[in-house]
């Protein structure tokens, strides 16, 4: 979620009168800004795009709720030491959080472990261990809307008989201590991003989410007049009308045998209603194609944990196996594609197939990344059910993207085409009429100039570094992960290094290359490029022949905040994954709304930045999906690139032969044999054909006039890749739901003469 203060004042359209209010008191709002902790309660793109979504949500007038986790320690805080990444825990509530509320009167009961009983009545899940869920709300204002929705976090509390209801021998102390063990299961995040790790904990966090939010949407429907007995219908007949669940990825998928086992179970329905309804509630996102990031939890393990769940899933999988068979007899091999359960030495479920089954919508978050869903991943279930699959391209929140980050862009383009644009940002296509506009296009780069002068402070600060500002900023920040390829960028700056050592007098445009983003702790690869990334950045500004013309930053502890800082900055964006392995990026779109121009693959939503722009308006490099697909068909051979390429050769003998670390020539082996011998991400494959098209970003750079112009047809088409689009879509193809753009009366405003502004009575 990152800060808070500045987004509720921008919402509440508050923000100049609490500068004003703060400056008569002698203060500094933006000091007082960056007093604030970032909540970091996700990973990367996929939690960033929670929050851009709440923030969508309560601006399109949706009654809409965000469930999750609220965690003592979230991200960790990254720390280079002597070019290495060292994490420390993250402890964002140590001076408290004046934005929740806890709400002891709505904490529920979530159980764990016990055994099922079957008799007459139906399946009892028994001698349980319990820990409460005890409800923390943040308020998620909605743009000048006068609407506040709710995020719910929840943290596990041991009932106060935890340990001590059973006959326990008498160690009261240590059955008082024993309580954190129920209570670690809020205690920390997780912290990998497109990595699937199956640890029991983990496992109890995603049923404790989920048990708690559906006893918490279950409690507030049965209290809606929705949820009034009728007698004519079950009390749950329009469940699927009034709740629609949203699954995040597969991580919360238990909700899918949760919701049966309440309907089944508790409220005694027969399994095919439940079964209907279930289906007709629950909606899935795929966040990732990457093998290694998708849940596959051992049977064993959610036999132990959760054994009703183990056994409703059994019974899904078994009705599932049979509606195929009767579909395609004698196909076992698509029964065993098609299975909820993957046999092998361990047996596990495939979470991403109960997500599919259960739920009445899938979708994938960008064009390419749909299609790939659908072609590739998931081919067997499409065909199955080709209606079921859809696309929703994920997109970003303007009011944080560009309202809060950079005050001066946005200014200036609401002088041209008025304020409206920040809650529809397709009109943002009006600023085509001023691409020629000297005036505008002057305005445009003094203000980007404006903004690398604020950066280039922040980071001589921080880093004590002279940066040249009328440099290029040329910027990668995102998760440290080997399909994003940092390494490829790393390759690219060694080259112009080596460019510059050997024709030191040659005109070169001056560059500084900022590289920021955290790796998951336990990703070895991943931290070894760090490490390489500041050995080289260690030499390259320190080598006298450089001087000022090339600058490498590694941005420590990257941040929603940082971003915040970095992304009106940028010059040139680098979004350049394998084709393919980008569901969709999200940090593109900030970048293209900052007024950065991209460099990139044919990947994720880079492809549709390219459709809505102008493939001329982007710097597009590289194999396309269909190249990687022939490449891998053909066996991909590293060596062949090397051997055919000098300046490639020359950079990997130099990391090889430790030329960036003296002091232990063999530190990055590892890095090297996986360049060579198993690099899935094919990084020499791209690399010509990158370093090439960064000669053509520099030659445009030289050209002030022609990059902004560029720059300006970017902002311009950037309108697509608003949330605010995004859920539209959601709302209209999956929740059936309709956005409201009524601004509700202020709570000052007496409420009868407001009464035509409300919608009527339509509840969600």
């Amino acid at each position: 979620m990152g800060r808070t203060l500045q987004n509720t004042m921008i919402n509440l359209g508050l923000q100049n009168a609490c500068d004003e209010a703060v400056y008569q008191l002698g203060l500094d709002m933006e000091e007082l800004e960056e007093i604030e902790e970032d909540a970091g309660l996700g990973n990367g793109g996929l939690g960033r795009l929670a929050a851009c979504f709440l923030d969508s949500m309560a601006t399109l007038g949706l009654a809409a709720y965000g469930y999750g986790i609220r965690y003592e320690y979230g991200i960790f805080n990254q720390k280079i030491r002597d070019g290495w990444q060292v994490e420390e825990a993250d402890d964002w509530l140590r001076h408290g959080n004046p934005w929740e509320k806890a709400r002891p009167e709505y904490m529920l009961p979530v159980h764990f472990y016990g055994r099922v009983e079957h008799s007459a009545t139906g399946a009892k899940w028994i001698d349980t261990q319990v820990v409460l869920a005890l409800p923390y709300d943040t308020p998620v204002p909605g743009y000048m809307n006068n609407t506040v929705n709710t995020m719910r976090l929840w943290s596990a509390r041991a009932p106060n008989d935890f340990n001590l209801r059973d006959f326990n021998v008498g160690d009261y102390i240590q059955a008082v201590l024993d309580r954190n063990l129920a209570e670690n299961i809020s205690r920390v995040l997780y912290p990998n991003d497109n990595f699937f790790e199956g640890k029991e904990l983990r496992l109890k966090q995603e049923y404790f989410v989920v048990a708690a939010t559906l006893q918490d949407i279950i409690r507030r429907f049965k209290a809606s007049k929705f949820g009034s007995t009728d007698t004519v219908r079950t009390v749950f007949d329009s469940f699927p009308d009034q709740v629609a669940i949203q699954l995040n990825d597969t991580h919360p998928a238990m909700a899918i045998p949760e919701l049966m086992r309440i309907f089944v179970d508790i409220e005694k329905l027969p399994w095919d209603k439940a079964w209907d309804l279930t289906k007709r509630t629950f909606a899935y996102t795929n966040h990732t194609v990457l093998p290694e990031a998708l849940e596959r939890w051992p049977v064993d393990l959610v036999e132990k944990l959760l054994p009703r769940h183990l056994q409703i899933i059994y019974e899904i999988n078994q009705r599932h196996l049979d509606h195929i068979a009767s579909l395609f007899p004698n196909d076992v091999d698509r029964l065993r594609r098609m299975s909820l359960i993957e046999e092998g030495s361990t047996k596990r479920i495939n979470m991403a197939h109960l997500c599919i089954v259960g739920s009445h919508a899938v979708n994938g978050v960008a064009k390419i990344h749909s299609e790939i869903v659908k072609t590739q991943v998931f081919e067997d279930f499409a065909e199955l059910e080709p209606e079921k699959f859809q696309n929703k391209t994920n997109g970003i929140t303007p009011r944080r993207w560009l309202l809060l980050c950079n005050p001066g862009l946005a200014e200036l383009i609401a002088e041209k085409i008025g304020e409206d644009y920040v809650r529809d940002l397709s009109q943002l296509t009006k600023l085509h009429e001023f691409v020629d506009d000297d005036l505008f296009i002057r305005e445009v780069a003094k203000v980007k100039q404006e903004n690398k002068v604020k950066f280039a402070l922040y980071l001589e600060k921080e880093y004590k570094v002279k940066i040249n500002p009328s440099s290029m900023f040329d910027v990668h920040v995102k998760r440290i992960h080997e399909y994003k390829r940092q390494l490829m960028n790393c390759l690219h700056i060694i080259t112009m290094y080596n460019r510059i050592r050997r024709d030191p007098a040659k005109l070169f445009v001056p560059r500084t290359v900022i590289i920021g983003g955290k790796a998951a702790p336990g990703y070895h690869m991943a931290k070894m490029i760090i490490k390489l990334i500041n050995a080289v950045a260690q030499v390259v500004n320190n080598d006298p022949m450089v001087g000022s013309k090339l600058k490498v930053i590694f941005l420590e502890n990257y941040r929603v905040s940082l971003a915040e800082k970095v992304i009106p900055a940028t010059d040139l964006s680098e979004q350049i994954s394998t084709a393919g392995t980008e569901a969709s990026g999200t940090g593109n779109m900030k970048f293209m709304l900052n007024g950065a121009l991209t460099i990139g693959t044919m990947d994720g939503a880079n492809v549709e930045m390219a459709e809505e722009a102008g493939e001329e308006n982007l710097f597009i490099f590289g194999m396309r999906v269909e190249d990687v697909t022939e490449l891998d068909r053909k066996g991909y051979n590293a060596q062949l690139y090397y051997d055919r390429l000098p300046e490639l050769k020359q950079a990997v003998d130099q990391i090889k032969s430790g030329f960036f670390s003296p002091k232990e020539p063999n530190l990055f082996n590892d890095v090297i044999n996986m360049l060579f011998h198993h690099d899935r991400f094919k990084v020499f494959a791209d690399y010509e054909a990158y370093v090439k098209c960064q000669e053509k970003v520099s030659e445009l750079y030289l050209n002030s006039k022609a990059w902004t112009k560029m720059v300006i047809r970017n902002i311009a088409a950037a309108g697509k890749f608003s949330s605010d689009r995004t859920i539209k879509e959601y709302a209209r193809d999956i929740w059936h739901v309709q956005p409201s753009d009524l601004k509700i009366p202020a709570p000052n405003e007496p409420r009868d003469t407001a009464q035509d502004k409300t919608p009527n009575g339509t509840a969600a």
